[in-house]
């Protein structure tokens, strides 16, 4: 591996990993319409080249293709990397149906997960959303199996509240929390972050560039392709778009000072919060690749966390981050 990349523990966990990694989801899910396989197989091992060493996939992402994807790609390197993925929802004729995280569908999706990644191991394994219906202590309780079957090394939760998360560590040590988490959505500041810091639970970020939008690529006019999720997410509504250019001033003020770009700044911001945060922006596009991981060498000094602070502070961003029948059902 690339040793130029500066590497983060997550947590009180041994997992060490590069201090920013690749959401791989929009490679074949969400974000219509997708490149081709072999350039992002391209993409995958030259993410590893250039120091990056902890990919994020799951199941349900497709379903099932970025996991085979993520496989092919990365069985060549595989001791070079870090894998992670994530089990927790029912398919049927290649699509989700909601939350499923019963023990022996665990065990399953696990099994499933283990032949496309073309490995003996999964690293890192979230559940996705919680299951209401299934008590987290149940779920944990498998995953230390599997860990103690060797199938599987760390346990992670996604998008849990603290309650929850603080069950799941008494059974089997939770190493991740993997919620979204940036400059424009911080709702887990009151009480998520302060639980896993106690716990000494690593953060995993996703959408640290508030899908696209911070890295001031997308405006009012950006049409979406059919299939891509911002065409139903309230914060993307052109009257959204149009009243969220505050917070893209915000980091463009800062970016101009530091010769870097807004999704750098975003970016450096979210790494600044904690050392134990690790932002997983996705992306297809090897130029803004090696724009993200620019940000690692951006460290934002105390004076200027706070202006950002105070200037974002003023901001009331428009539309929330999922519409309703999402919040009720999943979200992604």
């Amino acid at each position: 591996m690339n040793s130029k990349m500066i590497t983060r523990k997550l947590g009180k966990s041994n997992l060490e990993v590069s201090a920013i990694g690749l959401g791989c989801m929009g490679m074949t899910y969400s974000y219509a319409p997708f490149p081709e396989k072999e350039d992002m197989i391209f993409f995958i091992r030259k993410a590893v080249e250039q120091g990056v060493n902890f990919f994020d996939t799951a199941e349900v992402y497709g379903p099932y293709n970025n996991e085979a994807l993520i496989g092919e790609a990365l069985v060549p390197l595989r001791n070079e990397v870090v894998i992670a993925t994530k089990f927790g929802f029912d398919i049927q004729d290649g699509k989700m149906v909601g939350v499923n995280s019963r023990p022996e569908h665990i065990i399953k999706a696990v099994e499933g997960s283990l032949k496309r990644l073309r490995t003996d191991v999964i690293d890192l394994l979230y559940q996705h959303r919680v299951d209401p219906n299934v008590p987290i202590e149940d779920v944990a309780g498998t995953v230390k199996d599997l860990i103690q079957q060797g199938k599987v090394k760390y346990f992670g939760l996604s998008e849990a509240g603290a309650g929850t998360i603080r069950r799941a560590h008494a059974i089997q040590p939770v190493a991740a929390l993997q919620s979204e988490y940036s400059i424009w959505t911080r709702q887990h500041e009151k009480e998520i972050i302060p639980t896993i810091e106690e716990l000494g639970i690593g953060l995993v970020a996703f959408s640290p560039l508030g899908r696209g939008f911070l890295a001031s690529k997308i405006d009012e006019n950006t049409k979406f392709g059919e299939g891509d999720i911002r065409n139903v997410l309230p914060r993307f509504t052109e009257d959204a778009r149009i009243a969220n250019k505050t917070m893209l001033d915000v980091l463009s003020q800062f970016a101009a000072k530091r010769n870097a770009t807004t999704a750098q700044i975003a970016l450096a911001w979210v790494l600044a919060q904690q050392p134990w945060i690790v932002p997983i922006p996705g992306t297809t596009k090897l130029h803004r690749f090696q724009e993200n991981i620019g940000s690692v060498s951006i460290q934002l000094t105390q004076e200027e966390l706070k202006e950002i602070e105070i200037a974002s502070a003023a901001i009331n961003i428009m539309g929330s981050r999922y519409n309703e029948a999402m919040e009720k059902s999943t979200g992604l």
